[in-house]
C-alpha cells in the first residue's frame, strides 16, 4: 500500500462514526465498571480521533504558565455523545473536518480550563455521576482538582489499563502503517551503513540516520548506537575505528506509529567469530518467532528461547525481551513482568490475538567484540506470524557507497 493511500485512510473521518472498535471499548469499560472516560494522553487521543494530533503542540505542551491539555470524552455505549475539549486554535482543524465527534469544545488555554469545560459538558449531558475514568499519569494535579470539585457525585478512577488494552489488536490499516514504518527504518539504516565507515563519529552517524528517516517521511524519535566494546548508547564524539562493530537501534515514527528495529554493520568482511556471535543472536530471534500465532499463550514466546539462553556460553551477557509495539513502545500485549519497563505480565497466560504486534530483541554484550543485537517487529496472524522490515539482518558492509 502506498504512502498516499495510507495517509488518505488515516485522515478520512466520517462525522458521527468512531474510527475505532467502539464495541471493544464499551466492553473494556463495562468490565472495569467505567461509565465514562476522560482521555488526556496524546497517544490515546490520536487513536480515538482516528490518527489526529494537533500540529501546534507536536513538540511540547507548555504554553505560558500552564499547558495544552486536550480531553476526549467518551460515555460507555453512547458514542454519539463523544466530545473533544480542544485548544481555541483547533477550530482551524475543525474547519478542515478533522473530527468525527459530535461536539468540539474550544476556548481553553490552561489545564484547569480544559478540565472545567469537560465538567460542564458532562453535567450538560447528565453524565456527571458514576465511575469516571482518567489517565492518572497524564492528568495534571490542577486539572484533577477541578474535576474532583466539579464532579462531587462521581468517583474518579484510573482508566489507563483499559485504554491501553483498547489498542492491543491492530486493524489492517494500522498494520499497513507499522509495516511501512519498519521498512523505512531499516532502509534508513542500510543507507547510513553504506555511506559511513571508520572515521565517522557516533554523532555524525546518528545525524545521518535522522536525515535518512526524514527523507522517507519518518519522524525521527531516537537512535541508540554503540561502537566496539563501549556500551554507552548515547550519541557522542566517539569515532568508529577499523575492526569495530556498529549497532543502530532506532525508532522512527510514521503516521503516529513507531518502527523500532536494530541492525548491525562492520567495515569489511566479518570473521568467523563475528558470524557466530550474530548467528547465535539470530537463532534466538528466529526461535522466539515460532510460537507467535493467534491462540498461543504469551509466555510461549519466552519459553521458546529459554533453552537457547540457558546453554549459551554467553548466557551471562545475553538478554532477550519481547514487548508490544504500536503507537507507543511497550504497549499491549505484555508478556513479562521482568522487563526494564515495569508492568504486570497480563498476557503471559492469555492467548495472543491476530493483529497483536510484538517487538522481539536479543542483545549480546560481548566483552571483546562489542554490542551485538537484533530487534524485529512481528505481528501474530491466524495461522502464524508476519515480520515487518525484515531486511539487513546479517552483517551489513560499512562504507561501500557514497
Amino acid at each position: 500500500m502506498s504512502s498516499a493511500k495510507i495517509a488518505s485512510k488515516v485522515t478520512e473521518i466520517e462525522v458521527g462514526m468512531p474510527p475505532f472498535d467502539a464495541v471493544r471499548l464499551d466492553r473494556l469499560m463495562s468490565e472495569r465498571g467505567l461509565d465514562a472516560v476522560l482521555v488526556t494522553s496524546k497517544h490515546n487521543i490520536q487513536y480515538l480521533l482516528g490518527g489526529y494530533r494537533y500540529f501546534f503542540y507536536s513538540y511540547m505542551d507548555a504554553h505560558g504558565l500552564s499547558r495544552y491539555l486536550p480531553i476526549f470524552i467518551y460515555v460507555r455505549d453512547r458514542a454519539d455523545l463523544a466530545a473533544y475539549v480542544a485548544s481555541p486554535m483547533e477550530t482551524f482543524e475543525q474547519e478542515l473536518n478533522k473530527f468525527w465527534v459530535g461536539e468540539v469544545l474550544p476556548n481553553n488555554m490552561t489545564s484547569p480550563e480544559y478540565a472545567a469545560t469537560a465538567v460542564a459538558y458532562l453535567r450538560r449531558i447528565a453524565h456527571a455521576k458514576g465511575r469516571i475514568g482518567v489517565e492518572v499519569g497524564f492528568m495534571p494535579i490542577d486539572a484533577h482538582r477541578v474535576l474532583s470539585e466539579g464532579l462531587p457525585d462521581a468517583e474518579l478512577v484510573d482508566a489507563t489499563f483499559a485504554l491501553e488494552l483498547m489498542r492491543a489488536v491492530k486493524s489492517p490499516t494500522e498494520l499497513d502503517i507499522l509495516k511501512m514504518a519498519s521498512e523505512k527504518v531499516v532502509d534508513s539504516m542500510l543507507a547510513v551503513f553504506s555511506s559511513h565507515g571508520p572515521g565517522s563519529t557516533k554523532m555524525e552517524i546518528v545525524n545521518a540516520l535522522r536525515n535518512e528517516q526524514r527523507k522517507r517521511d519518518l519522524h525521527f524519535e531516537y537512535c541508540l548506537s554503540t561502537i566496539g566494546i563501549k556500551f554507552n548508547r548515547a550519541p557522542s564524539a566517539q569515532m568508529w575505528q577499523s575492526g569495530e562493530i556498529l549497532s543502530l537501534d532506532s525508532g522512527g515514527n510514521y503516521r503516529g506509529y513507531i518502527g523500532d528495529l536494530c541492525r548491525m554493520a562492520f567495515p569489511g568482511a566479518p570473521d568467523s567469530e563475528l558470524e557466530d556471535l550474530l548467528g547465535e543472536v539470530e537463532e534466538i530471534q528466529q526461535t522466539a518467532r515460532q510460537p507467535i500465532r493467534a491462540g498461543a499463550l504469551g509466555r510461549e514466546v519466552y519459553a521458546a528461547t529459554e533453552p537457547l539462553l540457558a546453554r549459551s556460553s554467553y548466557r551471562s551477557c545475553l538478554d532477550f525481551v519481547a514487548h508490544g509495539m504500536g503507537i507507543v513502545s511497550h504497549e499491549a500485549p505484555w508478556l513479562t513482568d521482568k522487563a526494564s519497563v515495569p508492568y504486570q505480565a497480563y498476557h503471559a497466560d492469555r492467548p495472543l490475538e491476530a493483529g497483536m504486534v510484538l517487538s522481539i530483541e536479543t542483545t549480546l554484550k560481548h566483552p571483546v567484540r562489542g554490542f551485538v543485537k537484533l530487534e524485529d517487529t512481528v505481528v501474530a496472524t491466524e495461522d502464524g506470524y508476519e515480520a515487518f522490515g525484515d531486511g539487513g539482518r546479517g552483517w551489513n558492509a560499512a562504507g561501500t557507497g557514497s
